[in-house]
């Protein structure tokens, strides 16, 4: 990982290049963009990019002054050449870190190899608990007393990379599918910024054997958002 690099002669780190994917709202993505407009952030977004034309997320790259581009999936005849000019973009963008921010694709084995240790993803489920979709409705279906949101590294598994951090709230007895995610998405907000200014600092590492290195060595545990951190 090249962020955080001093060049010779300069006492002025690099800030570690960031490439967001999106495909829908982009609520994500504007949180990061927001924490990246801090002047001491170690990171900054090169480009945001899209599988759909249509993502209201990228008119807030735009709004920032961010390069956007799309490459819509519809127009790929495969998976794999779908995947193959993503990683072509992606390689002319030389990002140290992809933040995968609500990008509902299902990226291939070879994707996922290509970019290994710089692919972070946010899920909204405690995981290992709700893989795939739907994920608050499955959480009431099952009489959940708590419900939340991860951020994992991205490995060929799906949803199932090693995970980095947490944040939970508690289900309330009067909630819907939109009320509980709108408070998981609150949280969201709060603990990306975090993991992806740890990973830009050089902090937070995925090791040879898909563990989660905190300054140099494995987590005990998954690390959890205190419930009082709010933005």
């Amino acid at each position: 990982m090249t962020s955080q690099m001093t060049p010779s002669g300069s006492g002025t780190p690099t800030k570690a290049r960031i490439v967001v994917l999106i495909s829908g709202a982009g609520t994500n993505l504007q949180a990061l963009i927001e924490a990246a407009m801090a002047t001491e952030f170690p990171g900054q977004i090169v480009a945001v990019g899209s599988n759909r034309p249509e993502a209201a997320g990228l008119q807030y790259a735009e709004q920032a002054n961010i390069e956007t581009f799309v490459i819509d999936h519809t127009r790929y005849s495969s998976r794999e050449s779908f995947d193959g000019e993503l990683i072509h973009k992606l390689e002319n963008l030389n990002p140290d870190l992809i933040v995968l921010a609500g990008f509902m694709r299902i990226l291939t084995d070879d994707f996922v190899r290509h970019f290994r240790g710089r692919l972070l993803n946010v899920h909204p489920s405690l995981l290992p608990k709700y893989q795939g979709l739907k994920t608050h409705a499955r959480a009431l279906e099952a009489g959940d007393t708590a419900h939340g949101t991860s951020i994992h590294f991205v490995t060929e598994e799906l949803d199932g990379g090693p995970v980095i951090a947490q944040a939970q709230v508690p289900v309330l007895e009067n909630d819907t599918d939109q009320t509980l995610g709108a408070r998981v998405q609150a949280r969201e907000h709060v603990l990306y910024p975090i993991i992806v200014r740890w990973f830009c600092e050089g902090r937070i590492n995925l090791s040879e054997k898909d563990e989660v290195l905190f300054d140099g060595e494995p987590i005990p545990a998954i690390l959890t958002l205190p419930a009082d951190v709010y933005q």
